[in-house]
């Protein structure tokens, strides 16, 4: 981990792009397992760490707090005391070490460097991919004794990430781990990995709250009406969180693909250029993922069923389900589920709203 830390004032931070090397690790920052992980974590480590896995594939939807699981554990490994259920004390010297950000035996591995344009090297920026070069830099750090004496601990974040150079060079360590690492990657698209990666890795998915646990939890942190944020996450806590600062520009989007004869695709996909350039990018993810959404809606409805993921737009959606054909509609969520595994790559997030947006269109021609 690295130098500088931002104070965390809410859990998003923990499940968003920012690195988790510049967040603040000090206890009271320290953000603990969810209620709906708790018992995934006692299972886990009920069994002590000899019986730990040397690799481990953390997976889950979106917004579910993959990340928030990983470093508790990550930090229960390190623990030089933990507590009887398994968890770490901190209290110990390496929890100490990790609460300064410090702790030689845990590396975070991201797609995040240097910033060329800064001259004195202090910040990040995000990458397209985790290079070959950060696995590099983690095969050699896993060969070193551990400072401690004890496990060390490396967490991949997110594994979909990796550059496919970097993904092979990751196979040898995976194949032959070094005694006392372990491994943790977290992908929530566990699918775009290579099968020999998955085929390495036992898999722990961690689970979603009820729905009742999970409204209770979004009440006590300000969520005023969370039924609808649920279910735009697909049941995502976090993720129901995050979506309270973007249901104005949804409600725009939504209500033009609720009129696809009349939409105006070039003034809609521009709206993506109000964002600063470097968040472009994660405002095409997030339409994509608003697109993907709505399209599953289509489906269920035109099967007979409600819709899911938006209700609050079921009365437009049921004259759309009953004039498009499902051919044409599976095709275009393959598209979409195509450009969502692209867009780190996209050079020109307008235009590639604007191609969706057309192909959408087509559907009701």
């Amino acid at each position: 981990m690295t130098e500088g830390s931002a104070v965390v004032s809410d859990l998003a931070a923990w499940q968003t792009a920012t690195p988790l090397a510049a967040l603040d690790w000090r206890s009271d920052h320290w953000p603990q397992l969810l209620p709906w992980q708790e018992a995934a974590a006692a299972s886990m480590l009920a069994g002590g760490r000899a019986a730990w896995p040397q690799s481990l594939l953390v997976t889950g939807v979106p917004g579910i707090g993959k990340m928030i699981f990983a470093v508790n554990i990550a930090r229960a490994l390190l623990c030089e005391a933990p507590q009887p259920v398994g968890l770490a004390c901190g209290t110990c010297p390496s929890c100490h070490y990790v609460a300064a950000g410090q702790h030689p035996d845990l590396r975070l591995v991201e797609p995040f460097g240097p910033d060329d344009d800064d001259a004195e090297a202090v910040t990040l920026k995000a990458l397209d991919h985790i290079p070959i070069k950060h696995i590099r830099e983690l095969i050699a750090w896993a060969n070193l004794t551990s400072h401690r004496g004890g496990a060390k601990v490396a967490i991949i974040a997110p594994a979909e990430r990796l550059h496919p150079a970097a993904a092979n060079a990751l196979l040898k360590t995976l194949e032959e781990p070094v005694a006392g690492t372990h491994l943790m990657l977290i992908s929530a698209r566990p699918g775009t990995l290579l099968p020999t990666i998955r085929s390495r890795c036992p898999r722990l998915a961690v689970p979603l709250p009820s729905a009742t646990r999970a409204t209770v939890w979004l009440e006590e942190h300000g969520a005023a009406d969370p039924g609808p944020l649920l279910a735009q996450a697909g049941g995502a806590p976090l993720a129901a969180l995050a979506a309270q600062d973007v249901q104005a520009e949804r409600a725009v989007w939504l209500a033009a693909l609720g009129r696809p004869r009349t939409l105006a695709v070039v003034d809609l996909a521009a709206r993506i250029e109000r964002a600063d350039k470097a968040e472009r990018k994660a405002v095409l993810a997030r339409v994509i993922d608003w697109l993907i959404a709505w399209v599953g809606d289509l489906a269920r409805v035109a099967a007979g069923g409600e819709p899911k993921r938006n209700p609050d737009h079921a009365s437009a959606l049921r004259p759309l389900a009953a004039a498009v054909a499902p051919t044409a509609l599976f095709r275009y969520h393959r598209c979409l589920l195509g450009q969502r595994d692209l867009v780190t790559h996209t050079l020109a997030p307008r235009l590639v709203a604007e191609m969706l947006l057309i192909r959408y269109r087509e559907l009701f021609r």
